[in-house]
Parts: structure tokens; sequence; C-alpha cells
């Protein structure tokens, strides 16, 4: 994806949450680097003449750029100058929106943005990758492979995470990375982001509310009322601010609704699920581990929803799709449907345990069916994602697969 975006604009910008491996990516990519950092050099070059800290062999990575916002309209300037595609990486943790300075150019034309997500089990080793969403998409069966993790094994992944630093850690150390990071996001990030002074308690609240109402539409009134405890409910342009302060950081990732063409009178829920960059930032947030996960068979359940979600977004974006959910008022829903920009889509129904997914198919079943084809045309799969099992078709033609066999 990096090198195809690199072929097509002047300025690539790789941006995701803390720790995901943003820096590392543009490096494997890159011929030169500079660290944007606050030092008196960086600021001196950006105040006699930014463009110095663009010259080096090309491209030339720009990490955590956000540290000096205005290297923005100096890079696209630079862009303009140049005439020729694959120039700059910028790597960063914030959106542009996030540090005004000035005005600011959209970098429509001159910049790519990839969007980057922590390890998904297939890159994390988890998965066998053997059922493609590409396959599925294009409407293959799925081939009969087995994945058998077990919930135990289940809720370690849920709480180990995707975080490339931790590949070659032990689990009570991944667990202590985890936190650490947590805290950082917290105590240092989202505290101060956008130069604005939050609580960093208050934000430990609202991160565990989230964190508890991972997979649903909690709403934001809701949010405020748990965040607050004994001190009372939260201001709404409190918990406002700090869900777009979690999602400019983005520490959070909701999922939004599905607006698509449907046979009947139901009124679409347009409410977006809620969802944090990595199921293990939920239970790091909450003091969870596999045990207590294990224990909780509901919860364990809406985080592997979550995990999955965080899988199809990966694998989506590589085909060039989008992740959204459906819900309408007669309570017909799809955990996940699947868009590719041609218009293909799919559905997908998510079940920790194997022996759900006859509720689950039949459920899909009836959410195609109350889509209006005619406009959308067929899905070009009907599939559920389970904990664990054999990949297979059933002979309603909806698909099952493990999440370790998804890739």
């Amino acid at each position: 994806m990096v090198e195809r975006l690199l072929g097509a604009v002047g300025a690539l910008l790789i941006r995701g949450p803390k720790g995901c491996g943003k820096t590392e990516t543009g490096r494997q990519h890159s011929q030169s680097e500079i660290d944007i950092d606050n030092s008196p050099r960086i600021k001196t070059a950006m105040a006699v003449d930014p463009r110095l800290l663009l010259e080096g062999e090309t491209p030339r990575l720009l990490d955590e750029w956000q540290q000096q916002p205005d290297l923005w309209n100096t890079t696209r300037r630079e862009v303009d100058r140049r005439q020729a595609k694959g120039q700059f990486i910028l790597t960063g943790s914030s959106t542009p929106r996030d540090f005004p300075s000035g005005q600011r150019h959209s970098g429509v034309g001159r910049f790519g943005i990839l969007d980057m997500r922590t390890m998904s089990w297939s890159e994390r080793g988890w998965s066998t990758g053997g059922v493609t969403l590409q396959s599925l998409l294009g409407g293959e069966p799925p081939q009969p492979l087995e994945s058998e993790p077990g919930l135990p094994e289940i809720a370690r992944r849920l709480a180990i995470g995707g975080w490339p630093g931790t590949l070659d850690l032990p689990d009570d150390a991944i667990w202590v990375s985890n936190n650490s990071l947590l805290d950082m996001l917290v105590e240092e990030d989202a505290a101060r982001s956008g130069g604005v002074k939050r609580d960093p308690i208050k934000l430990r609240r609202a991160l565990q509310s989230l964190a508890r109402n991972v997979s649903t539409e909690c709403s934001l009134a809701t949010l405020a009322q748990d965040a607050g405890g004994a001190d009372g409910r939260l201001a709404d342009e409190t918990i406002s601010d700090y869900v777009q302060t979690f999602h400019a950081l983005m520490i959070q990732e909701d999922l939004p609704a599905w607006n698509t063409h449907i046979r009947s009178s139901a009124q679409l829920r347009q409410r977006p699920k809620r969802h944090l960059a990595d199921p293990s930032l939920a239970c790091a947030a909450l003091g969870l581990g596999p045990g207590k996960l294990a224990a909780d068979l509901e919860y364990t359940g809406l985080l592997f929803e979550s995990a999955v979600i965080h899988d199809l977004r990966v694998h989506a974006a590589a085909l060039g799709g989008q992740v959204f959910h459906y819900r309408d008022s007669n309570g017909l829903e799809a955990d996940a449907v699947v868009e590719l920009r041609d218009g293909t889509w799919g559905a997908f129904e998510v079940k920790l345990g194997f022996g759900a997914t006859d509720e689950a198919a039949a459920s899909l079943l009836r959410f195609a069916a109350n889509v209006d084809q005619t406009r959308m045309g067929p899905p070009a799969t009907l599939t559920v994602i389970t904990g664990s099992g054999i990949a297979h078709r059933r002979p309603d033609g909806v698909s099952v697969v493990p999440l370790g066999c998804l890739g």
C-alpha cells in the first residue's frame, strides 16, 4: 500500500496510534530521514528556512512531523516545486487539523494518506490467512481449514494485542508494556493534545467507559454519565472534547453505520459502534488479564467482535474497501458490512462460540433479504466469523470462517 501511494502522490502521510509501527514502516520505504522534534536545531531551521529539513535522498522520512505543524505547508509547496512523485513520507500519531497554525492547506492532490493500524491476527502469526477477505468477496467458498485456539488462548490474544514492539516479549512484559502505553496516551498525549490541558483522571475514566462499551452503540450521554462516576455526569462539551481527542490521537476508531437502500420501512440507526484502536487497550484500561476475560464470556464476546472489526479493517484497506455496521428499527443487524469501491459488498456476523453459527447465519440471510438488491446488487458473501472451528460454506450459502483462518 505504501509503494502504491508513493507512486501516485508527492508526499505520503502515514498516521495511526502511537506504537503501531509507523516510523519503522516509513524507514523501510525511505532513503533518508529526520526526526522532527523540538530541539534548538530544528527550531532554528524552521525559523531560517524550513526547506533545509527537506533536503536529502528521496523518499525522505519526516518522523513526528506534527511537532512542527508549519512543516505541512512547507512540504506541500516543495512537492509543487519539484513536480515529482514519492518525495516525502510523513509519520505522526495525530491528524493535521489537531495542530492548527494559521491557514493550513488540505494537501489535496499532493498528499496521500495511509491509516495504519496495529497488527492483525494474520500479521501477528495467530491466523494462517488461508481464507482471504478478497476470496470471500470474490464469491469463493472458504477452504476447509481448522482453527481451535480455545477460549483461554483467545482471551490471551485479546489482552496481548497487535503492538509490533511487543512481538518478542514474554506475556508478563507485554502487560507492563501495554499499561505503560496507555498511561502515556492518557497522561501525556491526550492530556495536552492541541495545546489544551485536560484532566488525566477524567480522561482515564472516559477511556474506561469506552472500554466497557466496546462494540456497542453507546451514546455520548451514556459515556458522560458512566465516566463521571461519583463526581457526577461529565458536561456534554467535556465528553465530546475527550472523544474528539481520542479520535484525533487514533486511540478510538468508531465503526460508522452503513447507509443503504432497504425494502422495508424500517428506520436505519445512524449511531456508530464504539471501538478502540486495539482490543488490548480496553484490557489495559480496565485491568483485565486473560483469566478475568475468560471468566466473563459476555464481555469477551464484545471484545472478540472488536478484534474481528479491527482485522476486517486491515484487510479491507488493502483492497481499497471500507467497513461499516448495520442496524435498523426492526432490530435487523449485521456486525460488519465490507464495501469495496466498485460496489461489491459482503455482510458479516461475529460469534465467539462456534455453536452460535445457526442463529448468526439466519440473521445474515434476513438482513440480505431486506437489502434492495436491485440497487445494491446481491452480497458477494454472507459470513459468520467465529473464535474457533472449521472454515466451510453451509448448505444455505452462508460461510463460516474462524478468525484464526482469516487473512
